[in-house]
């Protein structure tokens, strides 16, 4: 049956819905049960229904009802299914609300949590990439939206992609990020460089080699995504270097769970170094899903491991000789070949990472060989992943 756009029943979303007709529907109790053809069954909560039907405000699509102002939960009365295959429900002052059953069918299908449009987060070791990030071709990215949307996947899945032979020029970062989403800025300010100085004002700027570490664990969030891109190299060694987090602690808790569960039970308190700032944060050096074993669709995950600001020991005095052993333990593993990747900065290339759960450190370098410049930015993952389903709705995959 073919349906005039105007004539849909209004979705309280504006991603694009095929129309799935359903089959049956029935009240049981304050739950509307509808179904479709091929078995698959969805159980309605009359508030829910009220709430994404009378309650949806027709502009913003957001719901536009206070929970103090909902209808007791009996107030639906009946539900039943259309000609065309929509669910009608009638309330108690008879008004009746139309359900679009495309709209159900993609939460019966589970398409609209937090992993739907997005890949699967797949964990890695060194021989899983054969010791180099996934890597895309770099030269139009600005221009093609295909090639960002394939690096994107590639960053989502794994948590890093490289981009090679990308733009050389100081605007690129800038230019790049502009296409993904808002930048979050940082005590560094927005587009951040990271090239040696004669006063530093972090460990990056200068020609240590750094450990494998995330950035801005004081911050009650620290950033999601971190970008890093090259517009010149003259130096040999600085080689940058690359850990999943997700196979370190899968590893930990199975060789030394001892070791693990104090890292995602006993606290730190971590501050940044600095005259200009006075960021500080409490918490585990593993927190989130990673550390509970829960669902890692669910994302959010940080591994707070930037030795550089980790200040004081927040725990039991009993306990902050086992919390250092357990630090040790996972800056062993976090090294180990097994799990680690190394790789060239050239002109061109730029790095991302999910830097809340993939750790990145640097080879030393003598900085007075020549100029290493890399420009750099942060993103934060919701803004990532929002671009990301955004392409893939235009490519028609929210209704696939």
């Amino acid at each position: 049956m073919t349906h005039v756009e105007t004539t849909l029943p209004l979705t309280p979303e504006f991603a694009p819905r095929a129309w799935r007709p359903i089959a049956e529907a029935s009240l049981d109790g304050n739950f509307a049960e509808v179904a479709w053809a091929d078995g698959l069954r969805l159980r309605c909560f009359s508030l829910w229904l009220y709430e994404n039907t009378v309650g949806v405000e027709p502009l913003s699509r957001e719901a536009m009802i206070d929970p103090s102002d909902l209808p007791p939960a009996d107030h639906l009365r009946a539900a039943v299914v259309d000609g065309d295959g929509a669910l009608v429900v009638t309330w108690a002052d008879g008004e009746t609300s139309t359900v679009h059953p495309g709209w159900l069918r993609h939460v019966a299908e589970g398409r609209h949590t937090p992993g739907a449009l997005l890949p699967p987060l797949r964990t890695w070791t060194a021989a899983d990439v054969d010791g180099v990030p996934p890597t895309v071709d770099g030269t139009n990215v600005l221009d093609d939206p295909e090639v960002l949307r394939e690096w994107l996947w590639l960053l989502c899945e794994y948590g890093m992609a490289r981009l090679v032979d990308a733009p050389a020029t100081e605007t690129f970062m800038a230019e790049l990020a502009a296409r993904i989403g808002p930048i979050r800025g940082s005590n560094f300010g927005g587009v951040f460089d990271v090239r040696s100085m004669l006063e530093p004002d972090s460990t990056a700027n200068t020609g240590l080699n750094l450990g494998q570490h995330s950035d801005l664990p004081t911050r009650e969030t620290p950033p999601g995504f971190q970008f890093l891109h090259c517009v010149a190299n003259e130096v040999a060694g600085g080689w940058s270097r690359l850990t999943d987090g997700h196979a370190v602690a899968a590893e930990m808790r199975r060789v030394d769970p001892d070791a693990f569960e104090a890292l995602t039970t006993l606290e730190w308190t971590f501050n940044n170094r600095s005259s200009i700032a006075d960021h500080r944060w409490t918490g585990p050096f593993l927190d989130g899903p990673i550390a509970t074993g829960s669902d890692l669709d669910r994302r959010p995950l940080t591994v707070r491991a930037f030795y550089p600001v980790r200040g004081f020991p927040a725990m039991p005095e009993h306990q902050i000789e086992r919390g250092y052993e357990a630090m040790r333990a996972w800056s062993e593993l976090a090294h180990d070949p097994r799990f680690q990747i190394r790789f060239p900065f050239a002109p061109g290339t730029l790095i991302g990472f999910d830097n809340r759960r993939v750790l990145h450190g640097r080879d030393a370098f003598e900085p007075s060989a020549g100029l290493r410049w890399l420009r750099g930015c942060y993103i934060d993952q919701d803004d990532v992943y929002s671009t990301l389903r955004l392409m893939r709705w235009s490519e028609g995959a929210a209704d696939a």
